[in-house]
């Protein structure tokens, strides 16, 4: 589990995100008020989107931090997964919306000249000045604090950047050679972008709240410490699930049962710490059963993973 710090790290780090996502936000708004670019309203959807991650982010990060209590005894990281299906309903609305106007305007032939140019690449270059600091700063403290939230956050942030540079490359072609065309390419490009964006984000969330196991790799890795752990003859029923940043696992490992209870708790409990220490995302519940035949006993396996 995080400590103390590392929570203030992770909720500096989404307060950030909430500051750079609304002035972006309101910056945009006025350059396309100013250029009509639909170029820039993909952004500016993007942008908005950002503000609602981050909200949720945020909100998630101050929630997840609480301890778990009588109400919620494996925590509250799972109001993350709801936050994220509300974001990709409107993720997906948001390109639906921007694609057709751009799909509409080529189609009818009805390309409209944009205006103010300048101001607009002048706001888009603001835009990843901040987004590129922003990302920076996400990427160190997901670094120190192993946050999946803010480190999610710092990759969605990345991905804003092609939008942001493909509004100034249109702005720019239709500023020097009158090329408006461009835009509404560069809009359904954008609209694309955040439809696949919105699937990932959805599907995640559904994974997440219908109890999916986890990361193969993850379970992997937790199989091949359970195996070389001295003292554990054998494991079974290795059982994963999501809940936000959190990934719970349970796990049953197989003992010598002549020995002390108190020598079958440290073996436990030292494994427990090395999972924790490998992933520390993870919470975990290990099981303790003698083995009572060693000829029937799955050695060193895992039993299914549902």
């Amino acid at each position: 589990m995080a400590g103390q710090g590392d929570d203030r790290l992770n909720i500096l780090a989404g307060g950030a995100s909430v500051t750079v996502a609304a002035v972006l936000a309101a910056l945009k708004f006025w350059a396309l008020l100013e250029t009509g670019a639909l170029s820039i309203a993909a952004s500016l959807a993007d942008n908005l989107l950002d503000l609602m991650v981050s909200l949720g982010g945020l909100a998630a990060l101050v929630y997840a931090a609480r301890p778990p209590d009588e109400d919620h005894a494996f925590g509250h990281s799972s109001a993350e997964d709801l936050a994220a299906l509300g974001q990709s309903t409107f993720i997906t609305v948001s390109a639906l919306a921007i694609g057709g106007a751009a799909a509409l305007r080529l189609m009818s032939g009805d390309i409209r000249p944009l205006e103010a140019e300048g101001w607009g690449m002048a706001v888009m270059g603001i835009s990843i000045l901040l987004t590129t600091g922003l990302v920076i700063g996400q990427r160190r403290v997901a670094r120190r604090t192993r946050s999946r939230v803010v480190a999610a956050d710092a990759l969605h942030y990345l991905s804003d950047l092609l939008p942001n540079i493909g509004a100034i490359v249109s702005l720019y072609v239709a500023a020097r050679w009158g090329v408006y065309s461009l835009d509404s390419i560069v809009a359904l490009i954008a609209a694309v972008i955040l439809l696949f964006g919105g699937a990932r984000i959805g599907k995640g969330a559904f994974d997440a709240l219908m109890d999916r196991r986890a990361d193969p790799a993850l379970i992997a890795g937790i199989e091949r410490i359970a195996r070389a752990h001295p003292g554990v003859h054998g494991f079974h029923d290795l059982k994963t699930r999501t809940a936000g940043a959190r990934v719970f696992v349970n796990l049953h490992i197989e003992l010598d049962g002549a020995q002390t209870l108190e020598e079958a708790h440290a073996i436990g409990a030292a494994l427990r710490r090395k999972i924790l220490a490998a992933y520390p995302e993870t919470d975990v519940i290990i099981h303790k059963d003698p083995v009572r035949d060693r000829r029937a006993a799955t050695p060193l396996g895992p039993g299914p993973d549902p």
